[in-house]
Protein backbone atom coordinates (compact mmCIF):
# COMPACT_ATOMS: atom_id res chain seq x y z
CA UNK A 1 0.00 0.00 0.00
CA UNK A 2 1.53 3.55 -0.66
CA UNK A 3 2.34 6.05 1.99
CA UNK A 4 -0.67 7.73 2.64
CA UNK A 5 0.64 11.31 1.63
CA UNK A 6 -1.33 13.18 4.66
CA UNK A 7 1.17 11.51 6.61
CA UNK A 8 4.26 13.77 7.09
CA UNK A 9 6.42 10.60 8.32
CA UNK A 10 6.35 9.41 4.59
CA UNK A 11 8.99 12.19 3.49
CA UNK A 12 11.85 12.37 6.02
CA UNK A 13 11.89 14.66 8.72
CA UNK A 14 15.11 15.36 10.37
CA UNK A 15 14.81 17.09 14.10
CA UNK A 16 17.87 17.79 16.51
CA UNK A 17 20.49 15.24 17.06
CA UNK A 18 19.12 12.84 14.03
CA UNK A 19 21.52 11.86 11.23
CA UNK A 20 20.83 13.66 8.10
CA UNK A 21 20.51 10.39 6.76
CA UNK A 22 18.98 10.50 3.14
CA UNK A 23 18.61 14.40 3.35
CA UNK A 24 22.92 14.32 3.59
CA UNK A 25 24.15 16.80 0.73
CA UNK A 26 21.17 18.45 0.51
CA UNK A 27 20.21 21.96 -1.19
CA UNK A 28 18.39 23.47 2.01
CA UNK A 29 15.66 26.14 1.46
CA UNK A 30 15.74 28.14 5.17
CA UNK A 31 12.57 29.90 6.81
CA UNK A 32 9.86 29.72 8.85
CA UNK A 33 7.39 28.65 5.82
CA UNK A 34 4.57 29.65 7.82
CA UNK A 35 1.26 28.87 5.10
CA UNK A 36 4.08 28.30 2.39
CA UNK A 37 2.83 30.76 -0.11
CA UNK A 38 3.99 31.68 -3.43
CA UNK A 39 7.13 33.28 -1.80
CA UNK A 40 7.81 30.71 -0.13
CA UNK A 41 7.33 27.85 -3.15
CA UNK A 42 9.84 29.99 -5.28
CA UNK A 43 12.77 29.71 -2.67
CA UNK A 44 11.69 25.63 -2.58
CA UNK A 45 11.42 25.66 -6.69
CA UNK A 46 14.52 27.34 -6.73
CA UNK A 47 16.02 24.45 -4.62
CA UNK A 48 14.58 21.58 -5.94
CA UNK A 49 15.93 22.81 -9.54
CA UNK A 50 19.27 23.52 -8.24
CA UNK A 51 18.92 19.66 -6.13
CA UNK A 52 17.96 18.51 -9.27
CA UNK A 53 21.17 19.79 -11.34
CA UNK A 54 23.51 18.50 -8.81
CA UNK A 55 21.86 15.09 -8.39
CA UNK A 56 21.27 16.20 -4.43
CA UNK A 57 18.09 15.81 -2.52
CA UNK A 58 16.21 19.11 -2.13
CA UNK A 59 15.30 19.92 1.42
CA UNK A 60 14.15 22.53 3.69
CA UNK A 61 15.36 24.10 7.02
CA UNK A 62 12.75 25.70 9.75
CA UNK A 63 12.18 26.38 13.03
CA UNK A 64 9.98 25.00 15.67
CA UNK A 65 8.28 27.13 17.63
CA UNK A 66 7.80 29.61 15.59
CA UNK A 67 10.69 32.20 16.21
CA UNK A 68 8.17 34.99 17.31
CA UNK A 69 6.48 33.07 19.61
CA UNK A 70 9.83 32.55 21.37
CA UNK A 71 10.78 36.24 20.97
CA UNK A 72 7.58 37.19 22.22
CA UNK A 73 5.50 34.21 23.85
CA UNK A 74 2.65 36.79 25.31
CA UNK A 75 1.53 37.97 22.32
CA UNK A 76 -0.59 34.88 20.44
CA UNK A 77 0.15 34.27 16.68
CA UNK A 78 -1.92 32.86 14.49
CA UNK A 79 -0.27 30.06 12.79
CA UNK A 80 -1.49 29.80 9.25
CA UNK A 81 0.12 26.13 9.09
CA UNK A 82 1.29 24.52 12.24
CA UNK A 83 3.85 22.04 12.46
CA UNK A 84 1.97 19.14 11.13
CA UNK A 85 0.17 21.44 8.41
CA UNK A 86 3.58 22.67 7.16
CA UNK A 87 5.34 19.43 7.19
CA UNK A 88 2.34 17.90 4.82
CA UNK A 89 2.28 20.95 2.41
CA UNK A 90 6.27 20.83 1.90
CA UNK A 91 5.93 17.03 1.47
CA UNK A 92 2.77 17.94 -0.62
CA UNK A 93 5.00 20.49 -2.86
CA UNK A 94 7.85 17.23 -4.09
CA UNK A 95 10.53 17.94 -1.39
CA UNK A 96 12.75 15.00 -0.39
CA UNK A 97 12.64 16.25 3.63
CA UNK A 98 12.66 18.71 6.38
CA UNK A 99 15.68 19.84 9.07
CA UNK A 100 12.82 21.09 11.80
CA UNK A 101 15.27 22.86 14.53
CA UNK A 102 14.07 23.97 17.87
CA UNK A 103 14.10 27.48 18.35
CA UNK A 104 15.38 28.08 21.66
CA UNK A 105 18.18 30.18 23.34
CA UNK A 106 20.93 28.10 22.16
CA UNK A 107 19.78 28.46 18.72
CA UNK A 108 19.00 32.14 19.38
CA UNK A 109 22.46 32.81 20.69
CA UNK A 110 24.40 31.23 17.83
CA UNK A 111 26.60 33.33 16.25
CA UNK A 112 26.52 33.25 12.57
CA UNK A 113 29.41 31.75 11.65
CA UNK A 114 28.14 29.21 14.13
CA UNK A 115 25.02 28.97 12.63
CA UNK A 116 26.66 28.04 9.19
CA UNK A 117 29.14 26.00 10.53
CA UNK A 118 26.94 23.86 13.62
CA UNK A 119 23.46 23.53 11.92
CA UNK A 120 24.25 23.48 7.38
CA UNK A 121 27.96 22.05 7.79
CA UNK A 122 27.95 19.91 10.78
CA UNK A 123 24.37 19.48 11.67
CA UNK A 124 22.58 19.11 8.60
CA UNK A 125 25.64 18.49 6.08
CA UNK A 126 24.06 20.81 3.08
CA UNK A 127 25.79 21.22 0.06
CA UNK A 128 24.12 24.43 -0.69
CA UNK A 129 21.04 26.74 0.71
CA UNK A 130 18.28 29.16 -0.66
CA UNK A 131 17.23 32.05 0.95
CA UNK A 132 14.60 34.96 0.60
CA UNK A 133 16.06 38.47 0.07
CA UNK A 134 15.27 39.64 3.50
CA UNK A 135 16.83 36.50 5.51
CA UNK A 136 18.70 37.23 8.80
CA UNK A 137 19.87 34.62 10.85
CA UNK A 138 22.21 34.48 13.86
CA UNK A 139 22.49 36.24 17.50
CA UNK A 140 20.42 39.31 17.56
CA UNK A 141 19.57 38.65 13.60
CA UNK A 142 23.42 40.16 12.68
CA UNK A 143 23.73 37.39 9.68
CA UNK A 144 22.66 39.22 6.36
CA UNK A 145 22.82 37.11 3.21
CA UNK A 146 25.95 38.85 2.33
CA UNK A 147 27.27 37.79 5.32
CA UNK A 148 25.76 34.18 4.67
CA UNK A 149 26.78 34.48 1.02
CA UNK A 150 30.67 34.97 1.93
CA UNK A 151 30.39 32.16 5.20
CA UNK A 152 29.34 29.56 2.49
CA UNK A 153 31.96 30.33 -0.21
CA UNK A 154 34.34 30.22 2.28
CA UNK A 155 32.81 26.29 3.22
CA UNK A 156 31.98 25.34 0.07
CA UNK A 157 28.56 25.63 -0.03
CA UNK A 158 26.16 27.40 -2.91
CA UNK A 159 24.54 30.22 -1.70
CA UNK A 160 21.34 31.62 -3.54
CA UNK A 161 19.27 34.54 -2.54
CA UNK A 162 15.63 35.18 -3.84
CA UNK A 163 14.24 38.36 -4.70
CA UNK A 164 10.71 39.02 -3.49
CA UNK A 165 7.43 37.81 -5.05
CA UNK A 166 5.09 40.50 -5.30
CA UNK A 167 1.66 40.24 -5.22
CA UNK A 168 0.44 44.16 -6.68
CA UNK A 169 3.26 46.59 -5.15
CA UNK A 170 3.69 44.65 -2.00
CA UNK A 171 5.36 41.32 -1.29
CA UNK A 172 3.69 37.88 -0.56
CA UNK A 173 4.22 37.68 2.77
CA UNK A 174 2.29 35.47 5.95
CA UNK A 175 1.08 38.69 7.59
CA UNK A 176 -1.13 39.50 4.83
CA UNK A 177 -2.42 36.33 4.01
CA UNK A 178 -3.53 36.30 8.20
CA UNK A 179 -5.05 39.86 7.79
CA UNK A 180 -7.09 38.37 4.97
CA UNK A 181 -8.17 35.33 6.86
CA UNK A 182 -9.00 37.50 9.79
CA UNK A 183 -11.35 39.32 7.27
CA UNK A 184 -12.97 36.13 5.85
CA UNK A 185 -11.46 36.88 2.74
CA UNK A 186 -10.57 34.19 1.85
CA UNK A 187 -10.08 34.47 -2.48
CA UNK A 188 -7.29 37.01 -1.19
CA UNK A 189 -5.32 34.33 1.07
CA UNK A 190 -5.65 31.71 -1.19
CA UNK A 191 -4.49 34.09 -4.39
CA UNK A 192 -1.30 35.16 -1.84
CA UNK A 193 -0.53 31.40 -0.79
CA UNK A 194 -0.94 29.84 -4.04
CA UNK A 195 -3.34 27.27 -3.02
CA UNK A 196 -6.66 26.93 -0.84
CA UNK A 197 -6.16 27.88 2.46
CA UNK A 198 -6.67 24.35 4.79
CA UNK A 199 -6.47 23.19 8.32
CA UNK A 200 -6.17 19.18 9.92
CA UNK A 201 -8.11 17.99 12.91
CA UNK A 202 -9.37 15.52 14.52
CA UNK A 203 -13.07 14.79 14.51
CA UNK A 204 -14.91 14.62 17.73
CA UNK A 205 -17.58 13.94 19.70
CA UNK A 206 -20.05 17.01 19.71
CA UNK A 207 -23.38 17.92 21.17
CA UNK A 208 -25.31 15.98 17.94
CA UNK A 209 -27.41 19.51 17.00
CA UNK A 210 -26.89 18.91 13.77
CA UNK A 211 -28.19 15.79 13.59
CA UNK A 212 -31.68 16.83 14.68
CA UNK A 213 -31.11 19.95 11.90
CA UNK A 214 -30.62 17.55 9.57
CA UNK A 215 -27.43 18.87 8.73
CA UNK A 216 -24.49 16.16 10.32
CA UNK A 217 -21.36 17.43 11.13
CA UNK A 218 -17.32 16.81 11.57
CA UNK A 219 -16.58 18.73 14.51
CA UNK A 220 -13.29 19.29 14.76
CA UNK A 221 -11.25 22.27 17.31
CA UNK A 222 -8.42 24.48 15.97
CA UNK A 223 -5.88 25.82 17.50
CA UNK A 224 -7.08 28.38 20.12
CA UNK A 225 -4.92 31.39 18.28
CA UNK A 226 -6.60 30.65 14.89
CA UNK A 227 -8.31 33.96 13.93
CA UNK A 228 -10.39 33.00 11.16
CA UNK A 229 -13.30 35.09 10.94
CA UNK A 230 -16.17 33.25 12.72
CA UNK A 231 -19.04 32.78 9.82
CA UNK A 232 -19.70 30.14 6.57
CA UNK A 233 -17.30 28.73 4.32
CA UNK A 234 -17.69 26.43 1.32
CA UNK A 235 -14.86 23.84 1.88
CA UNK A 236 -13.81 20.89 0.27
CA UNK A 237 -12.71 17.87 2.94
CA UNK A 238 -10.07 15.24 2.32
CA UNK A 239 -10.96 11.86 3.63
CA UNK A 240 -8.40 9.14 5.15
CA UNK A 241 -9.09 7.30 2.09
CA UNK A 242 -7.93 10.12 0.10
CA UNK A 243 -11.02 11.53 -1.52
CA UNK A 244 -12.12 14.75 -1.41
CA UNK A 245 -15.33 15.52 -0.56
CA UNK A 246 -17.74 19.21 -1.09
CA UNK A 247 -19.03 20.94 2.06
CA UNK A 248 -20.11 23.61 3.72
CA UNK A 249 -18.85 24.47 7.03
CA UNK A 250 -19.08 27.15 10.34
CA UNK A 251 -16.31 27.97 12.08
CA UNK A 252 -17.59 30.22 15.22
CA UNK A 253 -19.39 29.99 18.97
CA UNK A 254 -22.77 28.61 17.41
CA UNK A 255 -24.96 32.01 18.96
CA UNK A 256 -28.02 30.64 18.22
CA UNK A 257 -27.38 27.89 20.86
CA UNK A 258 -24.45 27.51 23.40
CA UNK A 259 -22.50 30.34 22.24
CA UNK A 260 -19.28 28.54 23.51
CA UNK A 261 -15.80 28.01 22.46
CA UNK A 262 -14.88 28.12 18.71
CA UNK A 263 -15.79 24.70 16.93
CA UNK A 264 -14.92 24.24 13.05
CA UNK A 265 -18.27 21.91 12.27
CA UNK A 266 -18.47 20.52 8.46
CA UNK A 267 -21.48 19.19 6.72
CA UNK A 268 -20.27 17.02 3.36
CA UNK A 269 -22.59 16.77 1.01
CA UNK A 270 -24.25 13.88 -0.08
CA UNK A 271 -22.20 11.50 2.50
CA UNK A 272 -22.94 9.14 4.66
CA UNK A 273 -20.32 7.21 7.22
CA UNK A 274 -19.05 7.56 10.30
CA UNK A 275 -16.17 9.85 10.86
CA UNK A 276 -15.65 10.28 14.62
CA UNK A 277 -11.75 9.95 15.20
CA UNK A 278 -10.16 10.33 11.52
CA UNK A 279 -8.07 13.34 10.96
CA UNK A 280 -9.86 15.20 7.90
CA UNK A 281 -8.38 18.26 6.06
CA UNK A 282 -10.21 20.72 5.18
CA UNK A 283 -9.40 23.53 2.86
CA UNK A 284 -11.56 27.00 2.77
CA UNK A 285 -12.86 27.72 -0.72
CA UNK A 286 -15.18 31.02 -0.40
CA UNK A 287 -16.53 32.72 2.66
CA UNK A 288 -20.34 32.79 2.28
CA UNK A 289 -21.41 35.07 5.35
CA UNK A 290 -20.73 35.87 8.73
CA UNK A 291 -22.04 34.03 12.17
CA UNK A 292 -25.19 34.98 12.52
CA UNK A 293 -28.12 34.32 15.76
CA UNK A 294 -31.26 32.97 14.73
CA UNK A 295 -34.63 33.51 16.90
CA UNK A 296 -35.58 29.83 15.96
CA UNK A 297 -34.31 26.86 14.64
CA UNK A 298 -36.46 26.94 11.46
CA UNK A 299 -35.31 29.77 10.63
CA UNK A 300 -31.32 28.45 11.13
CA UNK A 301 -32.43 25.81 8.59
CA UNK A 302 -34.09 27.63 6.55
CA UNK A 303 -30.14 29.77 5.70
CA UNK A 304 -28.41 26.13 6.25
CA UNK A 305 -30.61 25.57 3.30
CA UNK A 306 -29.42 28.87 1.65
CA UNK A 307 -25.76 28.28 2.46
CA UNK A 308 -25.88 25.01 1.70
CA UNK A 309 -26.58 25.64 -2.10
CA UNK A 310 -24.77 29.09 -2.16
CA UNK A 311 -21.33 26.45 -1.50
CA UNK A 312 -22.59 23.85 -4.39
CA UNK A 313 -23.18 26.44 -6.70
CA UNK A 314 -19.41 27.95 -5.40
CA UNK A 315 -17.41 24.65 -5.65
CA UNK A 316 -18.72 23.89 -8.79
CA UNK A 317 -16.78 26.60 -10.51
CA UNK A 318 -13.95 26.50 -8.47
CA UNK A 319 -10.94 25.47 -9.50
CA UNK A 320 -8.58 26.88 -7.65
CA UNK A 321 -5.40 24.62 -6.81
CA UNK A 322 -5.46 22.36 -3.90
CA UNK A 323 -2.61 20.76 -1.92
CA UNK A 324 -4.66 18.27 -1.02
CA UNK A 325 -5.83 16.88 -4.16
CA UNK A 326 -3.83 13.61 -5.36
Amino acid sequence: MPPDPLDASAFAVRRDGDDPGPLAGAIVAIGNFDGVHRGHKALLAAAGQAARTAGRPAAVLTFEPHPRSYFRPNVPLFRLTPEAEKLLALERLGLDGAFVRRFDAGLAGLTAEAFVDQLLVTGMQASGVVVGHDFRFGRDRAGTVERLADLCAARGLSCAVLPAVLDGAEPVSSSRIRAALTAGDVAEANGLLGHRWFVTGEVRHGDKRGRTLGYPTANQRLPETCDLRHGIYAVRVRLADGSLRAGVASFGRRPTFDDGAPRLETFLFDFAGDLYGQDLAVEFAAFIRGEERFDSAEALIARMDEDSRQAREILAGDNAPSLLAS
